[in-house]
């Protein structure tokens, strides 16, 4: 009987066990503590880029305060709190349209976080994440710890260390 008990219990529970875990991957923070933003797949868009030395494309998505920073024109240097995602994929070519490119296998995702004073030893004033793959595994191990996300954005630094240029809309 009390084995049967704690199957009832059991059973009963796995339903909210799989709901609270459902299309949710349980992604572990980066070296540095930095975690994916909550809810940033319902962030809107600031601008999209295609590689074409890695035939790759990206759309940059952001929260709040960039959207409204990068609206209003106001990105050299973006604003604290700003957090620019962005979200990376391998191209293929549209089935139905020969001509355009699609986005294929998902490779991963990055994000800069702007806190001039926590990131203040960086140099940078940002903090960098990236999650490799659909499992969204972190990148980065202790002998790199961004620094190979800053010796890339060298080039922009002029640009507060970012190269996405926002789209303007009409």
């Amino acid at each position: 009987m009390k084995t049967r008990n704690l199957l009832i219990i059991a059973l009963s529970l796995f339903p909210a066990i799989t709901f609270a875990t459902d299309n949710k991957v349980l992604v572990k923070p980066n070296l540095e503590g930095l975690t994916l933003p909550e809810k940033y797949k319902d962030w809107r868009v600031i601008s999209a880029s295609h590689r074409t030395d890695n035939k790759s494309m990206r759309i940059i998505l952001g929260n709040d305060i960039a959207i409204k920073a990068s609206r209003s024109n106001q990105t050299n240097p973006w604003p604290d709190g700003t957090i620019l995602g962005k979200l990376v994929w391998k191209q293929t070519t549209e089935k139905n349209w020969p001509t355009a490119i699609a986005p294929e296998e998902f490779i991963h995702a990055e994000f800069m976080y702007k806190d001039s004073n926590k990131f203040k030893a960086n140099g940078t004033g940002w903090g960098w994440a990236r999650w490799l793959g659909k499992e969204q595994k972190p990148y980065g191990d202790d002998n790199d710890l961004n620094q190979s996300c800053i010796a890339c954005h060298t080039p922009v630094k002029g640009r507060d260390w970012v190269y996405t240029t926002p789209v303007q809309l009409p």
